[in-house]
């Protein structure tokens, strides 16, 4: 396996057959297992005899795709979970303390905010939030207790891009850790792990699905670290079902493919929009107009599939623009095959104060777009159609 290019493990990595012999990949259905005697179920419990327990941590399937994923993002173990925000969660519980420090990108998904602000600060770890841009902002935002760093790199939902090599260099001289939720870019675009992360956090739920069937998660990062988060998993059970796991395990067989085609067509997308006389600013790393765009080539083999854009307006025209599309799906959800649509300040960034939004860039005349796998000039016409009712 480790002789074979990305596109090979993507397909062939992960697969461990059952005396069945079968060539697709085995779906078990099963939440505890047999053992052929006391002692045997004695040394399964302890682990001295690696395997089954019960499919609370311990499911066939599931480790399957956490192998798979594993290869494709070049880490030595994966623990998958329930959902991304559990992925986020595990992570946390299970390598922080109270009296530990945090420093987030203010520039997050709304709920993983909501998750550092509230929630953890209720088990006494203190958070600050910080621009994803410059790195400077979190040298000064560091203290003597910091023991995580957290971002996202494209953000979400302005596609900022934060140099990540940069950022572990910090984070190492701090002795903190640097996670790095990959949501946008996925493995097929991006591996943080490269560029010096020590953790990589999925929403299984976006790309690696890539059809919007299944919710779930992944934590991925050396050994150490991820017995850390499967500790948490075996005694608290924010586990990913053994079926969604298949679901997974058979879209990261063409993760590559899809990226690539949603790459093109939101860079399509953004060009078109940018000379859209209704429009006024484009947020797509792939335009050469955006700051982050040199350092995104670097770290990036493509640009994705997410956008975002503003209006010339307020919340009423982004709404206007919103509701006049007949083909996109107005949902919070992305990395589907079907292109959506969502003005984040009243849905994914809603729970955060106005202020934090404004802080942000997540003005009311916003306007995300996740593109699909529609024809690039349907998807044109599905924006046209409301962006030109506003001349």
């Amino acid at each position: 396996m480790d002789e074979l290019h990305w596109q090979s493990l993507a397909v062939r990595s992960g697969i461990t057959r059952s005396p069945e012999g079968e060539h697709s990949e085995a779906l078990f259905m099963t939440s505890s297992y047999v053992f052929d005697s006391a002692e045997h179920a004695a040394a399964r419990f302890t682990g001295d005899d690696p395997g089954n327990v019960y499919s609370r941590y311990t499911n066939p399937t599931v480790r399957g795709f956490e192998d798979r994923l594993a290869a494709l993002e070049g880490a030595e173990a994966c623990v998958a979970t329930a959902s991304g925000m559990s992925a986020i969660l595990s992570t946390c519980m299970a390598l922080l303390k109270a009296g530990d420090h945090v420093v987030c990108s203010r520039d997050v998904f709304g709920t993983t905010r909501t998750l550092f602000a509230k929630y953890m600060a209720n088990f006494g770890v203190e958070v600050s939030f910080v621009p994803l841009l410059p790195v400077d902002g979190w040298r000064e935002a560091m203290q003597d207790n910091t023991k995580l760093l957290y971002l996202e790199t494209p953000s979400n939902p302005l596609c900022e891009i934060a140099d990540m090599q940069s950022m572990a260099t910090l984070a190492q001289s701090a002795g903190a850790l640097l996670v790095v939720d990959n949501c946008f870019c996925s493995p097929a675009l991006q591996q943080p792990l490269a560029f010096g992360a020590d953790i990589v956090i999925h929403s299984a739920t976006k790309y690696l699905d890539g059809q919007g069937r299944c919710v779930g998660g992944a934590v991925l990062g050396n050994q150490d670290l991820m017995d850390q988060v499967l500790g948490f998993l075996r005694s608290c059970g924010p586990t990913m079902s053994a079926f969604n796991a298949w679901v997974f395990l058979k879209g990261l067989e063409t993760l590559s493919l899809r990226m690539e085609a949603h790459s093109a067509s939101a860079m399509q997308l953004a060009t078109w929009l940018q000379s859209h006389p209704q429009v006024e600013a484009v947020f797509y790393a792939g335009l050469e107009s955006h700051p982050g765009h040199a350092l995104a080539k670097k770290q990036q083999s493509a640009f994705g599939g997410v956008l975002s854009f503003r209006v010339r307006g307020a919340q009423a025209e982004a709404w206007q623009v919103i509701d006049a599309t007949r083909l996109m799906s107005l949902t919070a959800n992305l990395g589907d095959a079907k292109t959506t649509v969502v003005h984040p300040a009243t849905t994914t960034h809603s729970r955060i104060s106005a202020n934090e939004r404004l802080e942000a860039g997540i003005t009311d005349n916003l306007i995300r777009v996740a593109v699909g796998l529609e024809n690039i000039e349907d998807l044109k016409a599905d924006l046209a159609r409301g962006l030109n009712s506003l001349g």
